[in-house]
């Protein structure tokens, strides 16, 4: 896939500000006042979920946009990061968390993934990694937060 420098550069600032909530909210659930630890602590999940289905989404549209021998599966696979974050949401939060953590690490897995990663321009592959990587760090950070 070609795309131009700045399509390139907006992804990457995009991808990046869609970091803030996970940033902001493992923050808050440190250092905000009890009350909006726990408002914290809820968006977080929350957010988790609705980006964790998002991912899904990048694949049902690479498999529509890329015609490939593998499209049935593709789209099946992109069916299951909304059917982990959905019922994640329905858990406690500590539960909850984990499911989610366990979600982007799963497609995050599949991303980097001889499969996972047709279609896709090398520069994407590095952008989901260092965006995995931070998530990753964020959920860890409110689970650690929410055993103290």
């Amino acid at each position: 896939m070609r795309s131009t420098v700045s399509d390139r550069r907006l992804a990457w600032a995009l991808g990046l500000a869609g970091l803030l909530p996970f940033i902001g909210g493992s923050v808050a659930a440190w250092v905000a006042p009890t009350v909006w630890q726990i408002s914290a602590i809820y968006g977080f999940t929350y957010y988790s979920a609705v980006i964790l289905s998002f991912l899904g989404g990048v694949h049902w549209g690479s498999a529509l946009q890329v015609p490939r021998g593998n499209n049935a599966r593709r789209l099946l696979l992109a069916m299951v990061p909304s059917l982990i974050a959905w019922p994640a949401l329905l858990f406690s939060p500590v539960t909850g968390l984990w499911v989610l953590l366990a979600g982007f690490v799963l497609i995050g897995g599949y991303d980097i993934s001889r499969e996972g990663r047709e279609g896709f321009a090398a520069w994407y592959l590095k952008l989901r990694c260092v965006l995995t990587a931070v998530v990753a760090v964020c959920h860890l950070a409110v689970l650690w937060r929410l055993a103290a």
